[in-house]
């Protein structure tokens, strides 16, 4: 089943919760002239994604598709997407475009830099580069600029069936889960790198709004803090 809130003014999350993992799965829908859907989500998912998708718009007018990394929770139904979507590209960074994704997509990406924008209407986002943030050469974080919304992938990830939206700290749920995930098989899976200090930085800069996060709560309020404060949290996970 898929539960929709709505974040933000047009921003929709779309929740799966898988029990075996006690872990959401978040998709989160735009919609505007030209709609927009952050993560494409698992092959095996997508019928309840698509039917949650088409309570909100038609879903053959989706137009842009977009993910942090290449990763099956992220992409893994892109063509399933594209093949319901005529008009819809996929979207992702210049090096996940290069190295991934126009080999496995059956079409084209639009591989987007820092200096690239994409305007879908009401709405501009532009891709900032997290090589390894959370996993992957390829990663990369999406920004709406017009409302402050940042899309996290797994940033800020933390289990349980929660609320689609806090106003509180973040930070304990995550250290909690990476302590987690640090006790089994998935250890390591967000490596501390001489670039995540930086790169969370320049992402607070940016003073998001609103915190689309794909496992967990999703957060509203001034974000630079948290996003500050993760890097100690995935540093002091090892």
């Amino acid at each position: 089943m898929t539960v929709i809130h709505e974040i933000a003014p047009d921003v929709f999350r779309l929740s799966i919760y898988v029990p075996d993992f006690d872990m959401q799965f978040n998709h989160f829908l735009v919609r505007d002239e030209e709609p927009l859907l952050f993560h494409a989500g698992l092959k095996g998912m997508f019928p309840a994604l698509r039917e949650g998708v088409s309570r909100l718009i038609d879903p053959t007018g989706l137009r842009h598709i977009a993910w942090s990394h290449f990763e099956s929770d992220e992409c893994g139904a892109l063509n399933e997407w594209l093949k319901l979507a005529p008009r819809a590209q996929p979207v992702c960074t210049l090096v996940g475009k290069l190295v991934n994704v126009d080999d496995f997509s059956i079409r084209p990406a639009l591989g987007m830099t820092p200096e690239d924008v994409l305007q879908t209407g009401r709405y501009r986002y532009r891709f900032y580069r997290s090589p390894h943030i959370p996993h992957g050469w390829d990663a990369g974080l999406l920004f709406e600029e017009t409302q402050k919304t940042l899309f996290c992938s797994d940033l800020f990830h933390h289990f349980g069936d929660v609320e689609a939206m806090t106003t509180s700290d973040l930070i304990e749920p995550t250290r909690r889960a990476m302590q987690q995930m640090q006790q089994g098989p998935l250890a390591s899976y967000m490596p501390y790198t001489p670039q995540t200090e930086t790169v969370l930085r320049s992402l607070a800069d940016l003073d998001p709004q609103t915190l689309a996060v794909m496992h967990g709560s999703s957060f509203r309020g001034p974000s630079g803090q948290l996003l500050t404060d993760l890097a100690d949290v995935i540093k002091n996970s090892f």
